[in-house]
């Protein structure tokens, strides 16, 4: 969806380079997800079950809707 892009590549533009070195860590692990559970967990139909992958949704989704 171009629309989720569009959120990731805002976040990365926006708040990337200030994050903390295990923050860039999990953001990266996000950017590995396939499409449909990427989709899952921005659209908030899923809780990914990984701390540090579940902190970098929540870390984009509320970065970008403030």
């Amino acid at each position: 969806m171009r629309e989720l892009d569009e959120l990731l590549v805002r976040y990365l533009e926006r708040h990337y380079e200030d994050d903390s070195d295990a923050d860039k860590a999990a953001f990266r692990e996000v950017l590995t997800l396939a499409d449909p559970e990427l989709n899952a967990y921005l659209l908030q139909r899923q809780t990914p079950s990984s701390e540090s992958l579940a902190r970098a949704i929540e870390r984009i989704l509320g970065r970008v809707q403030t």
